[in-house]
């Protein structure tokens, strides 16, 4: 009897025990299942952000580049020293000259092409169109205005990138000049660092590829998923993670992300390995085993209360718990203060950028405004006089004018402000002639100091344009005042105002001073030839903006023999 009601005492906590087991199991599996759902998720999810910057950052990359070379076809084909290498037929120099602009430009290379597609001159002594003696690029350039683009393909293979102009002399094409943008750069970067990335156009044609075999392909065949879950996704319910958005790629599965060029419809795609991810996701499943086990190993030594040893071993896993939290931890704290480093640097960039553009402002205002204020300057000195001598009714006209010219100051603050918020303006006809008459006014003192022959070659028909009147009156002004220092060295001072009417109004203005030094940065702001004191470099640069800003055009050049020519093309107005 003794044995049995010790028995009937153990069965009951038998069962407890395997109830217990039981349940921890299941909690075990339900755990498991759903930490293992959760992190996938999750991680995938941050691996998909971080896959989606950097194909963003590599896009820019590519966008940049092309964007940077666009503009050099316009820059050569204004070259004279290419238009005087076309016309004469000596290339003995070009292609070294070719070879300093590759150098200052980054280019991959550079070709001159005369009127009949023939290659006369290059930066590399190689002949890149073996197989089309007129590419396709140089027969669109000939027919465009514009710089056109193509990316050349020999034998279905892409050979290169190429923008190509035409080159004009009055009026006439005379070659092509083409300049190939280096990509090649950007492709063995991808090679080197070890990134899966396609660069594809609007077609699905693959242009670049980290992979050179990935570049006899498309994409559309590139991408074709042959996902299928595996045994773990299937349990775990993971199967319905967008499978469109992973393919396998020699047996590697990769999550695509894909971002725009930005130019003819290309595309970037990223392929982010998901090594990182799975990795993370076990470790923190071990991490879970581990706690669980520890749990697990703690009940049972409640229970049974069998050895010390099992203490010890559950304090040194403890331990070793709490030295991953402090070096979780530390991980942390160090994510967190790169975070604070970044924003105060942001912060700072952006501060900066403000304080530019103030400056920038501040400049702007106290180069237009010096002008009206030395008319005043001039107009009260002169009322000063006529009060001493009792003409009054002439000195009142002086301060008319004054009057006039603190409107205007008020005008040209307001028309600031407007260029500073890109606003157009008040689009009015006018006749350009008054505009030059009235500049002339304002440009008065200046003129009466300097004996300067100034001749005007002006249509007897009004010569209407559609613009804001205070603004061409300081594109005026501005190209009066640098044509009037440009003469100041010169006995014979000459200025040259002509106005042409045809399907735009063109106003040009000629000094027979020294001429342009650096035509380069002609219209750059704060880019001046002058001493401290004397300019600060933004008049041809507003001059420039407020003619864009009206559908116009401000150009300047070297006249000949000597000298320099500006011409302003404003809309002209339509009859009424």
């Amino acid at each position: 009897m003794k044995t049995a009601k010790l028995s009937t005492l153990r069965l009951p906590d038998l069962r407890r025990i395997q109830i217990l087991v039981w349940v921890g199991l299941l909690f075990t599996v339900v755990l498991l299942w759903a930490s293992t759902s959760f992190l996938t998720d999750r991680f995938t999810t941050e691996q998909r952000e971080k896959s989606l910057q950097r194909a963003g950052i590599y896009a820019s990359t590519i966008s940049a580049t092309l964007q940077r070379n666009a503009y050099v076809p316009l820059m050569l084909s204004r070259d004279q020293s290419l238009i005087y290498a076309l016309i004469t037929g000596d290339y003995r120099a070009t292609s070294s000259r070719l070879i300093s602009f590759k150098e200052d430009l980054s280019a991959a290379s550079i070709i001159l092409m005369d009127i009949n597609g023939l290659v006369v001159a290059a930066t590399e002594p190689r002949d890149i169109f073996v197989e089309e003696e007129r590419p396709g690029f140089f027969i669109r350039a000939l027919r465009e205005s514009a710089t056109v683009f193509q990316a050349l393909r020999i034998d279905g293979k892409i050979n290169g990138f190429y923008y190509a102009r035409k080159i004009e002399f009055e009026d006439e094409s005379i070659g092509v000049v083409v300049v190939e943008v280096d990509l090649q750069r950007q492709e063995n970067f991808w090679r080197r660092s070890g990134a899966n990335v396609v660069l594809s156009d609007s077609t699905g044609n693959i242009l670049l590829a980290s992979h050179p075999a990935w570049r006899d392909t498309t994409l559309q065949d590139l991408l074709t998923s042959t996902y299928r879950p595996t045994t773990s996704e299937r349990l775990f319910g993971n199967e319905d993670q967008s499978p469109q958005s992973f393919v396998h790629i020699n047996g590697e599965r990769l999550l695509v992300s894909e971002a725009s060029v930005g130019f003819l419809g290309w595309d970037l795609s990223y392929f982010a390995s998901l090594e990182d991810a799975q990795a993370r996701v076990n470790a923190f499943i071990a991490l879970e085993l581990m706690i669980l086990a520890m749990l697990a190993a703690l009940i049972f030594y409640l229970i049974s209360r069998k050895t010390t040893r099992k203490s010890t071993e559950i304090q040194a896993e403890s331990a070793e718990l709490r030295r991953l939290n402090r070096r979780l931890s530390n991980e942390i704290e160090q994510r967190q203060r790169a975070e604070q480093m970044l924003e105060t640097a942001e912060q700072s960039l952006e501060q900066a950028s403000k304080l530019a553009a103030l400056g920038q402002m501040s400049a702007s205002v106290s180069h237009e405004l010096n002008q009206p204020l030395a008319a005043m300057r001039t107009y009260l000195a002169g009322a000063r006089l006529l009060l001493q001598r009792n003409r009054t009714e002439e000195a009142l006209i002086s301060f008319q004018r004054i009057d006039d010219l603190i409107e205007r100051m008020g005008a040209i603050t307001k028309q600031l402000k407007s260029h500073a918020t890109k606003a157009s303006g008040n689009a009015i006809t006018i006749d350009l002639r008054d505009s030059v008459a009235s500049a002339m006014s304002m440009m008065a003192p200046q003129l009466g100091r300097i004996q300067v022959n100034i001749v005007r070659n002006f249509p007897d028909h009004p010569a209407n344009v559609v613009g804001d009147p205070v603004r061409i009156e300081q594109i005026i002004v501005n190209l009066l005042r640098n044509a009037l220092d440009a003469v100041k060295p010169v006995e014979d001072k000459r200025i040259e105002i002509t106005l042409k009417v045809g399907d735009v109004v063109t106003l040009t203005i000629q000094d027979n001073g020294n001429g342009i030094e650096d035509a380069s940065t002609l219209f750059e702001p704060f880019a001046t030839t002058k001493k401290p004191g004397e300019g600060v470099g933004l008049g041809l640069a507003i001059s420039a903006g407020f003619a864009s800003d009206m559908n116009g055009k401000l150009t300047g050049r070297n006249a000949t023999p000597i000298g320099a020519l500006f011409e302003l093309q404003l809309p002209r107005a339509p009859a009424q």
